[in-house]
């Protein structure tokens, strides 16, 4: 059964109404009856660090998609409010139905769901927040390919926003394990094409809560309450010397960039490209980077935009360009931001506790850190790290090298937020984006940074070759490459969280040398099949004469030692990198 209120401002619903409401209630019978579904148990729903990722056809095969959403409710002490929603790729619609039916029959009280399943995971955190609700299920696969071929993923975050903690992650793997039934309403009606308040029927008295939210409203309310918008507006109003230009790679960020930089902040609407949210990005891999965002950059290139950004699929990452297609890192980006906060109203309001960045991230941010005077963290790659040191009042800025940047205006990285920083820092300072990070250099120094991405490599010599490097590091302490890098530090990373002491072990085995120069390799807990081996290599230059030179060029005696130290062209079967950044 089925009664729905369209949402309307002066909506007022009387006492006489609730009552007709309980008695129609109690004088219907309703057909919709929640059932007890036996299963077996699968081996592989071990969630990574971004929730559970797999192509799409395994996500279909039967019973796989319950069995981790009953794995997910089964562990949950508290799930009496959830958020839902997602980046739209193929299988989010069969999900979101899935999800409504099967937390109705597992005693969920109130589910609010974006609009037609619609939700960035930055939006799906504001909201958790803004409506203390009990946690979120997020279905996204981030910068994955999608569509019936590509990849579908399912996440959990829980009160404060922000993903699971291993705590949860672990606990809903161990139910998996042993899974025998799943509990669902087959035959509710709802429809999440229309904004508003359902209450659903089932079991003759039960009942929960739809609730249908514009996918943009709340996150822009927070957006609004953050940022100068008269302020940026004003820089964009010169259109002939700061015209913007966006890419959604065809993901979830259409509908909100539409809405805050054409409606709200008056760019033109050809200002934002591929706005349309597709099951399977137009074809497009949403990976916001040099490779997968090629058209922005030949686009940037003709140097007829001051400021360029792209968005991966569900919203949480960026990638920034200036003029003539001036490619500013992850690690610059989160270093001049951090320069810069307090031209941000949020900050002017809640002070700066601390920064923070991912450890294979180049450590710009930590030089601006010392020289501000704020503590400085370094977490594994995972946003629920910097999620804890927020909660605990610690942090307010932080980002990973994987395009993500964010504060602890949520508890996921957010791609509109890092992009309308930038445009309040270029409002504020009057410069151009490479006018702010040639000053950041000369303020601080250079760290030269690049990333080697060799993706869907055979899972098994992957991790012979990790092994292999990590039996070697005693050996490297004291040993000089080339002349000029000599080790200090030879180990794979393992943090101690200064909140509640648990500690994290094996994220990364890191080559540290004397002249603070690193080489970082991980295989990528984010990929759906095969394995992801990640190289990081970056280098700190002050010299002057250093600051303004091709990065592949400065780094390529450090790229040189470790392709010799890991032999990983050996191991990965590949000759050059799927990716370099």
């Amino acid at each position: 059964m089925l009664i729905h209120f369209r949402s309307h401002p002066s909506l007022v619903v009387s006492k006489s109404f609730d009552l007709f409401v309980s008695r129609y209630y109690s004088s219907v019978e309703t057909m919709s009856k929640s059932i007890v579904v036996p299963t077996k148990p699968f081996d592989d729903q071990k969630p990574g660090t971004s929730g559970l990722r797999k192509p799409v056809k395994t996500f279909q095969k039967e019973h796989y998609t319950e069995n981790f959403v009953q794995s997910i409710f089964d562990s949950l002490e508290d799930k009496k409010k959830l958020v839902l929603g997602g980046d739209g790729r193929y299988f989010s619609p069969n999900a979101v139905d899935t999800i409504i039916r099967m937390s109705a029959a597992n005693g969920v009280e109130h589910v609010i769901v974006g609009q037609n399943g619609i939700l960035s995971t930055p939006a799906v955190s504001c909201i958790i927040r803004k409506r203390q609700a009990s946690g979120g299920i997020i279905l996204t696969a981030s910068h994955n390919p999608g569509g019936p071929h590509g990849d579908f993923g399912i996440k959990y975050n829980t009160s404060n926003g922000g993903p699971a903690p291993e705590a949860i992650t672990d606990k809903i793997f161990n139910v998996s394990k042993s899974l025998t039934q799943y509990k669902i309403v087959p035959e509710i009606k709802f429809d999440v094409s229309v904004v508003g308040k359902s209450l659903l029927e089932f079991d003759g008295s039960n009942k929960m809560t739809l609730e249908v939210v514009d996918s943009v409203q709340d996150y822009l309310e927070l957006m609004k309450e953050i940022f100068d918008f008269d302020l940026i507006r004003s820089w964009i109003s010169d259109a002939k010397n700061n015209a913007i230009l966006i890419d959604c790679l065809n993901g979830v960020m259409g509908p909100y960039a539409k809405k805050i930089f054409v409606e709200e902040l008056g760019s033109p609407l050809e200002s934002i490209v591929n706005a349309i949210p597709l099951e399977d990005f137009g074809g497009k891999h949403p990976d916001p980077n040099l490779t997968y965002a090629a058209d922005l950059v030949n686009a940037m290139s003709l140097g007829q935009h001051a400021f360029g950004a792209a968005f991966d699929g569900d919203g949480d990452r960026n990638m920034v360009l200036g003029r003539g297609a001036f490619f500013v890192t992850p690690s610059d980006s989160l270093a001049s931001i951090a320069s810069h906060c307090h031209e941000i109203p949020y900050f002017k309001k809640t002070g700066v506790k601390g920064f923070a960045r991912s450890m294979p991230t180049a450590g710009a941010v930590d030089v601006v850190a010392k020289k501000l005077g704020k503590e400085m963290f370094e977490v594994p790659t995972g946003w629920k790290f910097f999620g804890n040191l927020m909660d605990a009042g610690k942090l307010s800025l932080c980002g990973e090298e994987s395009f993500g940047t964010g504060s602890d205006h949520i508890r996921e990285k957010d791609g509109c937020w890092a992009v309308l920083a930038w445009l309040s820092i270029l409002a504020k300072t009057k410069k151009c984006v490479e006018e702010i990070i040639r000053d950041l250099w000369r303020s601080f120094g250079r760290n030269y940074f690049t990333r080697y991405d060799y993706e869907n490599c055979e899972s098994g010599p992957c991790t012979v070759m990790m092994k292999e490097l990590e039996d070697k590091l005693s050996s490297l302490v004291g040993k000089t490459f080339k002349s000029k890098y000599t080790v200090k530090i030879a180990d794979n990373f393992s943090y101690t969280d200064p909140v509640d002491g648990s500690v994290t072990r094996n994220q990364g085995v890191r080559i540290i040398f004397t002249d603070s120069s690193r080489i970082i390799f991980r295989l990528s807990g984010t990929g759906s099949q095969g394995a992801t081996v990640r190289l990081y290599v970056d280098s700190y230059e002050t010299d002057d004469s250093f600051l303004e030179k091709d990065t592949q060029e400065m780094l390529k005696p450090l790229v040189d030692i470790a392709l010799e130290m890991s032999q990983l062209p050996k191991f990965t079967g590949r000759n050059e990198p799927t990716v370099i950044t």
